[in-house]
């Protein structure tokens, strides 16, 4: 062994690049978020090794089942750190992962968020967690626990990752299920609220990246006077409180649900189909958020192509009993949602049909 001398030390974790102080202010920082989202079932306190819920409400469920989601923020998180704004990307992280446990019918229970960071900074971390806590209330869900990890070495010290985990609970006869849905079933859309959170390394490629800081923070007549980075960074919307309003109120009028995210509605809506028909989406019948359109017309998106890369102005699509589609589309409007008919359910096999697609940029 190599003798030392008396002015060599150890070597710190601190030394090392990870703050344990600063993790411990960081907790201390998000406690009052993480207690504004709780539920009178959860049991305990943050700062244990394991989040408790109390789950006694499924004994008066008939078949109880628990239907669990996990996602991240993607590469929208290099906007909110180019434009310096971190406290909507928490939002997006829930929204990710409960609306797509939202497509079963279930209700959100808890959820849980991962933040990788390169160098961690108590007030930066306390501005990304508000935005989780109020993506959990919005979605009725409470935030139990998480985990910040300090990366030095492994990311930027600016960088930081999001990931998040959300488990909600079902009765199976209430379960939404694609094996129900049929021919003559109405298609009810629910506008989205920009891009949400898909197609950012595409939206970044042409509206971001080589373009000036200035000219991106810059009011645009073309987003209604917002910048190019605060419409990028526009929350997504969560639906859970209407949509489970719907549920409860018209009992058996949604067969199912589509959330359409990553492959836009061309390759989200078919996953709430069977094999015996086909979604035919009428184009032209709703309103494309400013963003969205913007984002297309730079990248000179196809029809086609637009269509299964973006949301295109529908966040949700529910596939409905043609009987009591105008009551489903009524209380979502009453709920403060923006609902319309984007199409119907005919024969077929099983994938995403359109018409009068070249109406889609009108």
């Amino acid at each position: 062994m190599a003798e030392t001398t008396g002015t060599e030390r150890g070597i710190t974790y601190a030394d090392a690049g990870v703050d344990i102080e600063e993790g411990a202010r960081a907790v201390d920082a998000i406690k009052d978020t993480v207690h504004s989202t709780y539920r009178p079932e959860v049991v305990g306190d943050i700062g244990g090794f394991g989040g408790l819920f109390d789950i006694s409400a499924a004994k008066g469920m008939e078949d109880p089942l628990l239907v669990s989601g996990t996602d991240g923020v993607g590469t929208k998180l290099k906007v909110a750190q180019l434009a310096g704004k971190h406290d909507t990307v928490g939002i997006d992280l829930v929204a990710m992962c409960a609306n797509d446990i939202l497509a079963t019918g279930a209700e959100p229970l808890f959820f849980l968020d991962y933040i990788a960071v390169g160098k961690l900074e108590a007030d930066a971390v306390a501005e990304v967690v508000a935005g989780i806590g109020e993506g959990c209330r919005q979605a009725g869900c409470a935030l139990v626990g998480g985990e910040m990890a300090e990366h030095p070495g492994v990311m930027d010290p600016k960088d930081y990752d999001l990931s998040g985990f959300c488990v909600g609970l079902v009765d199976r006869p209430r379960m939404l299920d694609p094996e129900s849905v049929r021919e003559g079933d109405v298609l009810i859309g629910l506008a989205s609220s920009g891009i949400h959170s898909n197609g950012y390394s595409l939206a970044r490629k042409v509206c971001v990246e080589g373009v000036d800081e200035a000219e991106l923070k810059a009011p645009l007549a073309a987003l209604g006077g917002r910048s190019v980075l605060d419409a990028l960074l526009e929350p997504t919307r969560i639906y859970v409180k209407p949509v489970r309003r719907v549920l409860a109120s018209c009992p058996g009028a949604v067969r199912s649900l589509a959330h359409i995210t990553g492959g836009g509605i061309t390759e989200n809506l078919n996953r709430a189909l069977n094999g015996r028909v086909d979604a035919l989406v009428s184009v032209g019948g709703w309103e494309i958020p400013p963003i969205v359109s913007y984002v297309c017309g730079r990248a000179h998106l196809s029809e086609d192509e637009a269509l299964k890369t973006f949301n295109m102005g529908v966040g949700m699509v529910l596939v409905c009993d043609p009987e009591r589609a105008d009551d489903v589309r009524a209380e979502l409007e009453a709920a403060g949602e923006q609902a319309f008919k984007v199409g119907r359910i005919v024969a077929g096999s099983g994938v995403v049909r359109y018409e009068n697609a070249e109406r889609l940029y009108d």
